[in-house]
């Protein structure tokens, strides 16, 4: 079998959710978006579920159909991206919660859906996604006299405690929503963990769910282990690779692995990244391509069946690294080639 091995553990993202959900004294909600982070949506909001979360958030109201799919009624489900055109039956039928990011959407949610459920988001600072300041303060009262369900923001440097924009974006959200009779939320991974006064009503984490920063103690949850094809020596000269673009300076052995830029290995991590043939470190060598990659195994001595590229040696974060990224590119690149496989640890 030429095809890698994708473990994804649902008792660890579940283990995350319950850690961080103790940080909160409210409701601590999920981030799904993105097929779950590229894990696969409906066994992870399944398995939420289960352990309890009652609130999910996803990008895009497509999105937030699958997720209703895999639940059921019952949970709510919000849309980061509000009441877009052509979302309304989307909107009506899945169920589905938008956060309206501007006049234009109230404007189309309330002619389209009146009595529909909706929350607001606004613009604390990171000019992206909201309100402004000034729009909220024209919308406001008429908004609030809707009862939304939830008004958020979003932190733009939450993975930096120490970070100035936080504590800004803290005191500019609170200016614009202190005394509404609405539950609020601001914080989502690295906002929980920057304390309380980030908390509010709901945290909603998201990659802090899926092992990775900035979330430190979170538990590993991704694993994947590459078939090995091929091995073969070579000699002092001799090169690995697309364009030459590494020789070998001394005799070795390469083994050829049946993964690439096609499976969401990203091209650019060659030149610093590693993978683990047992407890032996091998570096990657030449130019990754679509399908295969060249691993130096010359210190190996017993050649496994299969090397892990993430896993108990190697984390998304170090991998990112590599690749000069964050966690979550590597996460939502992961292919479709793989097979997945689920457990709970």
């Amino acid at each position: 079998m030429a095809q890698s091995v994708l473990t994804i553990d649902l008792g660890a993202i579940c283990a995350n959710w319950r850690a961080l959900a103790a940080m909160n004294a409210g409701q601590t909600a999920a981030a799904v978006k993105a097929n779950a982070y590229g894990l696969g949506a409906a066994k992870v909001v399944t398995a939420l579920a289960d352990t309890g979360v009652r609130t999910f958030f996803v990008a895009q109201a497509e999105e937030g159909v699958v997720i209703r799919q895999a639940l059921g009624p019952g949970p709510t489900i919000c849309v980061f991206g509000g009441h877009m055109h052509g979302d309304a039956p989307l909107l009506r039928d899945a169920n589905l919660v938008p956060m309206i990011n501007s006049i234009d959407q109230m404007l189309r949610h309330v002619e389209s859906l009146p009595a529909h459920p909706f929350g607001i988001q606004l613009d604390s600072g990171m000019n992206r996604l909201g309100m402004e300041p000034g729009e909220w303060s024209a919308l406001r009262d008429i908004a609030l006299g809707q009862k939304p369900v939830l008004v958020m923001s979003h932190l733009a440097c939450a993975d930096e405690p120490n970070h100035g924009m936080n504590a800004f974006q803290l005191q500019t959200f609170r200016q614009m929503t202190d005394g509404i009779d609405a539950p609020r939320s601001l914080a989502a991974t690295g906002g929980t963990i920057l304390g309380p006064d980030y908390h509010f009503d709901m945290t909603r984490p998201g990659v802090g769910l899926y092992g990775c920063l900035p979330f430190f103690d979170a538990r590993p949850v991704v694993s994947l282990d590459i078939p090995v094809i091929q091995v073969r020596d070579v000699n002092p000269g001799e090169s690995v690779g697309y364009g030459n673009s590494w020789v070998a300076r001394v005799p070795g052995r390469i083994a050829t692995i049946s993964a690439g830029y096609a499976d969401g290995i990203i091209r650019a991590m060659g030149p610093k990244a590693y993978v683990w043939a047992g407890e032996t470190r091998c570096k990657i060598v030449g130019r990754i391509s679509m399908d295969l990659i060249g691993v130096d195994v010359s210190a190996v001595q017993d050649m496994p069946d299969m090397v892990e590229l993430l896993g108990r040696h190697q984390t998304v974060d170090s991998l990112a690294d590599a690749a000069g990224t964050i966690g979550y590119e590597i996460l939502t690149s992961l292919g479709t080639r793989y097979t997945r496989r689920y457990i709970s640890s």
